[in-house]
Protein backbone atom coordinates (compact mmCIF):
# COMPACT_ATOMS: atom_id res chain seq x y z
CA UNK A 1 0.00 0.00 0.00
CA UNK A 2 2.81 2.40 0.93
CA UNK A 3 4.53 1.60 -2.38
CA UNK A 4 1.35 2.48 -4.33
CA UNK A 5 1.02 5.78 -2.44
CA UNK A 6 4.66 6.64 -3.19
CA UNK A 7 4.16 5.92 -6.90
CA UNK A 8 1.00 8.06 -7.05
CA UNK A 9 2.74 10.90 -5.19
CA UNK A 10 5.69 10.78 -7.60
CA UNK A 11 3.37 10.90 -10.60
CA UNK A 12 1.50 13.91 -9.21
CA UNK A 13 4.76 15.76 -8.52
CA UNK A 14 6.06 15.02 -12.04
CA UNK A 15 2.83 16.22 -13.66
CA UNK A 16 2.83 19.34 -11.51
CA UNK A 17 6.43 20.16 -12.42
CA UNK A 18 5.71 19.56 -16.11
CA UNK A 19 2.67 21.84 -15.97
CA UNK A 20 4.65 24.61 -14.28
CA UNK A 21 7.43 24.27 -16.86
CA UNK A 22 4.89 24.58 -19.70
CA UNK A 23 3.36 27.70 -18.18
CA UNK A 24 6.80 29.25 -17.72
CA UNK A 25 7.36 29.13 -21.49
CA UNK A 26 5.21 31.24 -23.77
CA UNK A 27 4.86 31.09 -27.55
CA UNK A 28 6.75 33.63 -29.65
CA UNK A 29 4.50 35.88 -31.72
CA UNK A 30 4.86 37.88 -34.90
CA UNK A 31 2.23 40.56 -35.56
CA UNK A 32 1.32 41.07 -39.23
CA UNK A 33 -1.45 42.98 -40.99
CA UNK A 34 -4.05 40.54 -42.27
CA UNK A 35 -4.39 39.75 -45.96
CA UNK A 36 -7.81 41.44 -45.90
CA UNK A 37 -6.26 44.65 -44.52
CA UNK A 38 -3.45 44.55 -47.12
CA UNK A 39 -5.95 43.99 -49.93
CA UNK A 40 -8.28 46.85 -49.03
CA UNK A 41 -5.35 49.21 -48.51
CA UNK A 42 -3.55 48.31 -51.74
CA UNK A 43 -0.59 46.39 -50.28
CA UNK A 44 -0.59 43.23 -52.40
CA UNK A 45 2.01 41.81 -54.76
CA UNK A 46 2.01 39.15 -57.46
CA UNK A 47 4.37 36.17 -57.34
CA UNK A 48 5.01 33.17 -59.54
CA UNK A 49 4.04 29.81 -58.06
CA UNK A 50 5.17 27.21 -60.60
CA UNK A 51 4.01 29.30 -63.59
CA UNK A 52 0.77 30.28 -61.81
CA UNK A 53 0.35 33.94 -60.85
CA UNK A 54 -0.83 34.38 -57.26
CA UNK A 55 -1.27 37.33 -54.90
CA UNK A 56 0.32 37.80 -51.49
CA UNK A 57 0.49 40.64 -48.92
CA UNK A 58 3.36 43.07 -49.49
CA UNK A 59 4.32 43.62 -45.86
CA UNK A 60 7.49 45.51 -46.68
CA UNK A 61 5.70 48.17 -48.73
CA UNK A 62 3.00 48.50 -46.08
CA UNK A 63 5.54 49.05 -43.30
CA UNK A 64 7.65 51.45 -45.36
CA UNK A 65 4.77 53.67 -46.48
CA UNK A 66 2.11 53.46 -43.75
CA UNK A 67 3.28 55.08 -40.52
CA UNK A 68 -0.08 54.40 -38.87
CA UNK A 69 0.35 50.66 -39.41
CA UNK A 70 3.80 50.78 -37.80
CA UNK A 71 2.35 52.53 -34.77
CA UNK A 72 -0.53 50.07 -34.53
CA UNK A 73 1.77 47.01 -34.74
CA UNK A 74 4.09 48.55 -32.14
CA UNK A 75 1.17 49.19 -29.82
CA UNK A 76 -0.14 45.63 -30.14
CA UNK A 77 3.40 44.34 -29.63
CA UNK A 78 3.69 46.34 -26.42
CA UNK A 79 0.41 44.90 -25.11
CA UNK A 80 1.49 41.33 -25.83
CA UNK A 81 4.99 41.90 -24.41
CA UNK A 82 3.43 43.20 -21.19
CA UNK A 83 1.68 39.84 -20.90
CA UNK A 84 5.02 38.04 -21.24
CA UNK A 85 4.78 36.87 -24.86
CA UNK A 86 8.13 37.11 -26.72
CA UNK A 87 7.86 38.98 -30.03
CA UNK A 88 9.54 38.61 -33.43
CA UNK A 89 9.86 41.90 -35.32
CA UNK A 90 8.20 41.79 -38.74
CA UNK A 91 10.48 44.27 -40.53
CA UNK A 92 13.63 42.70 -39.09
CA UNK A 93 12.44 39.30 -40.32
CA UNK A 94 11.78 40.72 -43.80
CA UNK A 95 15.30 42.16 -43.95
CA UNK A 96 16.83 38.85 -42.84
CA UNK A 97 14.75 37.07 -45.46
CA UNK A 98 16.04 39.32 -48.23
CA UNK A 99 19.63 38.62 -47.19
CA UNK A 100 19.24 34.85 -47.31
CA UNK A 101 20.38 33.69 -50.70
CA UNK A 102 18.84 30.24 -50.24
CA UNK A 103 15.38 31.81 -50.39
CA UNK A 104 15.78 32.68 -54.06
CA UNK A 105 12.66 31.27 -55.70
CA UNK A 106 14.65 30.35 -58.80
CA UNK A 107 16.73 27.86 -56.83
CA UNK A 108 16.16 24.24 -57.85
CA UNK A 109 17.06 20.95 -56.25
CA UNK A 110 18.96 18.25 -58.11
CA UNK A 111 15.58 16.84 -58.96
CA UNK A 112 14.95 19.96 -61.00
CA UNK A 113 11.88 20.88 -58.94
CA UNK A 114 11.45 24.48 -57.88
CA UNK A 115 10.98 25.21 -54.19
CA UNK A 116 7.25 25.74 -53.65
CA UNK A 117 6.84 28.45 -51.02
CA UNK A 118 4.70 31.54 -50.90
CA UNK A 119 6.30 34.78 -49.66
CA UNK A 120 4.46 34.28 -46.35
CA UNK A 121 5.78 30.71 -46.02
CA UNK A 122 9.31 32.03 -46.55
CA UNK A 123 8.78 34.74 -43.95
CA UNK A 124 7.44 32.23 -41.41
CA UNK A 125 10.43 29.98 -41.98
CA UNK A 126 12.82 32.88 -41.45
CA UNK A 127 11.07 34.33 -38.40
CA UNK A 128 10.36 30.96 -36.72
CA UNK A 129 7.59 32.45 -34.59
CA UNK A 130 5.20 29.95 -32.98
CA UNK A 131 2.14 32.09 -33.65
CA UNK A 132 1.30 34.51 -36.46
CA UNK A 133 -1.00 37.20 -35.08
CA UNK A 134 -3.04 38.63 -37.97
CA UNK A 135 -4.49 42.05 -37.33
CA UNK A 136 -7.31 43.67 -39.29
CA UNK A 137 -8.77 47.01 -38.27
CA UNK A 138 -11.16 49.57 -39.70
CA UNK A 139 -11.49 53.22 -38.75
CA UNK A 140 -14.99 54.67 -38.68
CA UNK A 141 -15.53 58.45 -38.62
CA UNK A 142 -18.84 59.84 -37.44
CA UNK A 143 -18.72 63.64 -37.48
CA UNK A 144 -15.80 64.67 -35.26
CA UNK A 145 -15.59 61.26 -33.60
CA UNK A 146 -13.47 58.25 -34.57
CA UNK A 147 -13.80 54.63 -33.52
CA UNK A 148 -11.83 51.50 -34.37
CA UNK A 149 -13.19 48.02 -35.05
CA UNK A 150 -10.58 45.26 -34.97
CA UNK A 151 -10.26 41.55 -35.57
CA UNK A 152 -7.41 39.35 -34.32
CA UNK A 153 -6.64 35.86 -35.60
CA UNK A 154 -3.86 33.85 -34.04
CA UNK A 155 -2.62 31.16 -36.43
CA UNK A 156 -0.26 28.32 -35.62
CA UNK A 157 2.70 29.17 -37.87
CA UNK A 158 3.34 25.49 -38.66
CA UNK A 159 -0.20 24.38 -39.59
CA UNK A 160 -2.04 27.67 -40.34
CA UNK A 161 -4.80 26.49 -37.99
CA UNK A 162 -6.58 29.21 -36.02
CA UNK A 163 -5.85 28.83 -32.30
CA UNK A 164 -7.30 32.06 -30.87
CA UNK A 165 -9.48 34.96 -31.98
CA UNK A 166 -10.85 38.25 -30.70
CA UNK A 167 -12.83 41.12 -32.17
CA UNK A 168 -14.48 44.25 -30.88
CA UNK A 169 -15.30 47.89 -31.61
CA UNK A 170 -13.88 50.54 -29.33
CA UNK A 171 -15.70 53.54 -27.91
CA UNK A 172 -15.76 56.65 -30.16
CA UNK A 173 -13.39 59.48 -29.28
CA UNK A 174 -12.91 63.13 -30.28
CA UNK A 175 -9.18 63.30 -29.64
CA UNK A 176 -7.50 59.88 -29.43
CA UNK A 177 -5.29 58.70 -32.30
CA UNK A 178 -5.84 55.34 -34.01
CA UNK A 179 -3.18 53.35 -32.06
CA UNK A 180 -4.63 54.58 -28.76
CA UNK A 181 -8.20 53.78 -29.86
CA UNK A 182 -7.10 50.31 -30.87
CA UNK A 183 -5.28 49.79 -27.58
CA UNK A 184 -8.40 50.71 -25.62
CA UNK A 185 -10.55 48.35 -27.72
CA UNK A 186 -8.09 45.46 -27.42
CA UNK A 187 -7.65 45.75 -23.66
CA UNK A 188 -11.23 44.60 -23.10
CA UNK A 189 -10.50 41.16 -24.63
CA UNK A 190 -6.75 40.68 -24.32
CA UNK A 191 -6.76 38.47 -21.22
CA UNK A 192 -9.18 35.98 -22.78
CA UNK A 193 -7.23 36.07 -26.05
CA UNK A 194 -3.92 35.44 -24.29
CA UNK A 195 -5.49 32.59 -22.31
CA UNK A 196 -6.46 30.94 -25.60
CA UNK A 197 -2.88 31.30 -26.83
CA UNK A 198 -1.48 29.75 -23.66
CA UNK A 199 -3.90 26.81 -23.81
CA UNK A 200 -2.71 26.08 -27.35
CA UNK A 201 0.95 26.34 -26.37
CA UNK A 202 0.45 24.14 -23.33
CA UNK A 203 -1.08 21.54 -25.65
CA UNK A 204 1.99 21.77 -27.93
CA UNK A 205 4.25 21.37 -24.91
CA UNK A 206 2.50 18.14 -23.88
CA UNK A 207 1.51 16.67 -27.26
CA UNK A 208 4.14 18.12 -29.57
CA UNK A 209 4.06 20.45 -32.55
CA UNK A 210 2.18 19.24 -35.63
CA UNK A 211 4.16 19.08 -38.91
CA UNK A 212 4.27 17.15 -42.19
CA UNK A 213 7.15 15.00 -43.46
CA UNK A 214 7.55 13.55 -46.94
CA UNK A 215 10.15 10.91 -47.83
CA UNK A 216 10.94 10.36 -51.49
CA UNK A 217 13.72 9.18 -53.81
CA UNK A 218 16.06 10.85 -56.26
CA UNK A 219 15.96 9.33 -59.72
CA UNK A 220 19.63 8.37 -59.30
CA UNK A 221 19.09 6.21 -56.23
CA UNK A 222 21.51 3.31 -56.95
CA UNK A 223 18.70 0.77 -57.11
CA UNK A 224 17.35 1.65 -53.66
CA UNK A 225 13.61 2.07 -53.12
CA UNK A 226 11.36 2.01 -50.08
CA UNK A 227 10.86 -1.76 -50.41
CA UNK A 228 14.61 -2.44 -50.18
CA UNK A 229 15.38 -4.62 -47.17
CA UNK A 230 17.81 -3.99 -44.32
CA UNK A 231 18.16 -6.74 -41.72
CA UNK A 232 14.88 -8.29 -42.83
CA UNK A 233 12.92 -5.04 -42.73
CA UNK A 234 11.79 -2.98 -45.70
CA UNK A 235 12.99 0.62 -45.66
CA UNK A 236 9.38 1.80 -45.26
CA UNK A 237 9.15 -0.21 -42.03
CA UNK A 238 12.53 1.11 -40.83
CA UNK A 239 11.37 4.72 -41.32
CA UNK A 240 8.01 4.03 -39.66
CA UNK A 241 9.79 2.52 -36.66
CA UNK A 242 11.98 5.64 -36.41
CA UNK A 243 8.91 7.91 -36.58
CA UNK A 244 7.23 5.88 -33.84
CA UNK A 245 10.24 6.20 -31.54
CA UNK A 246 10.91 9.91 -32.16
CA UNK A 247 7.46 11.51 -32.26
CA UNK A 248 5.77 12.79 -29.10
CA UNK A 249 3.60 10.02 -27.66
CA UNK A 250 4.22 8.11 -30.93
CA UNK A 251 1.73 10.36 -32.71
CA UNK A 252 1.93 10.51 -36.49
CA UNK A 253 -0.08 9.32 -39.47
CA UNK A 254 1.07 7.71 -42.71
CA UNK A 255 -1.17 9.47 -45.19
CA UNK A 256 0.04 7.84 -48.40
CA UNK A 257 2.91 5.70 -49.65
CA UNK A 258 4.35 3.75 -52.56
CA UNK A 259 7.70 2.20 -53.45
CA UNK A 260 9.00 5.73 -54.14
CA UNK A 261 7.50 7.98 -51.48
CA UNK A 262 5.86 8.17 -48.05
CA UNK A 263 3.76 11.10 -46.83
CA UNK A 264 3.42 11.53 -43.07
CA UNK A 265 1.01 14.10 -41.65
CA UNK A 266 -0.11 15.00 -38.13
CA UNK A 267 3.49 14.33 -37.10
CA UNK A 268 3.95 15.52 -33.54
CA UNK A 269 7.52 16.67 -32.88
CA UNK A 270 8.95 17.96 -29.57
CA UNK A 271 9.12 21.72 -29.06
CA UNK A 272 12.67 21.33 -27.73
CA UNK A 273 15.48 18.86 -28.30
CA UNK A 274 17.49 16.99 -25.65
CA UNK A 275 19.62 20.11 -25.01
CA UNK A 276 16.59 22.37 -24.56
CA UNK A 277 17.06 24.06 -27.94
CA UNK A 278 13.92 24.80 -30.01
CA UNK A 279 13.18 22.09 -32.57
CA UNK A 280 11.61 22.82 -35.95
CA UNK A 281 10.60 20.55 -38.82
CA UNK A 282 14.00 20.74 -40.51
CA UNK A 283 15.96 19.79 -37.38
CA UNK A 284 13.56 16.87 -36.77
CA UNK A 285 13.98 15.52 -40.31
CA UNK A 286 17.75 16.07 -40.11
CA UNK A 287 17.77 13.56 -37.23
CA UNK A 288 16.15 11.02 -39.57
CA UNK A 289 18.70 11.89 -42.25
CA UNK A 290 21.58 11.15 -39.84
CA UNK A 291 19.92 7.92 -38.70
CA UNK A 292 19.70 6.62 -42.28
CA UNK A 293 23.27 7.73 -43.00
CA UNK A 294 24.62 5.43 -40.29
CA UNK A 295 25.33 1.70 -40.59
CA UNK A 296 23.62 -0.57 -41.60
CA UNK A 297 21.66 1.73 -43.95
CA UNK A 298 24.47 4.03 -45.18
CA UNK A 299 22.00 6.07 -47.22
CA UNK A 300 22.72 9.57 -48.51
CA UNK A 301 19.77 11.96 -48.34
CA UNK A 302 18.93 15.63 -48.82
CA UNK A 303 16.74 17.64 -46.41
CA UNK A 304 14.56 20.16 -48.24
CA UNK A 305 12.33 22.42 -46.16
CA UNK A 306 9.09 23.68 -47.72
CA UNK A 307 7.72 26.31 -45.38
CA UNK A 308 7.94 26.13 -41.62
CA UNK A 309 5.72 23.08 -41.11
CA UNK A 310 6.70 20.81 -44.00
CA UNK A 311 9.97 19.09 -44.88
CA UNK A 312 11.13 16.61 -47.52
CA UNK A 313 13.76 13.93 -47.05
CA UNK A 314 14.99 12.92 -50.52
CA UNK A 315 16.97 9.66 -50.43
CA UNK A 316 19.67 8.76 -52.95
CA UNK A 317 21.79 11.88 -53.42
CA UNK A 318 22.41 15.39 -52.13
Amino acid sequence: MKKIILIITSLVLCLSAHSQEAKAKKPTLMVVPSEAWCYKNGYMMEYDNQATKEMSPNYKLALQTNSELNQVISKIGELMAEKGFPLVDLMASIRSLEQEQALNRAMTSKLGASIVESPLDMLKRQAKADIILELDYTITTTGPKKSVAYNFRALDAYTNKQVAAASSTGAPSFTADVPTLLQEAVLANIDNFNAQLQVHFDDLFVNGREVSVRVQLFENNAGIDLESEFGGKELTEVINDWMYENTVQHRYSEQNSSTNFIVFDQVRIPLFDEKGKPMDTKSFVTKLQKFLKAVPYSLTAKVDQRGLGECFLIIGDK
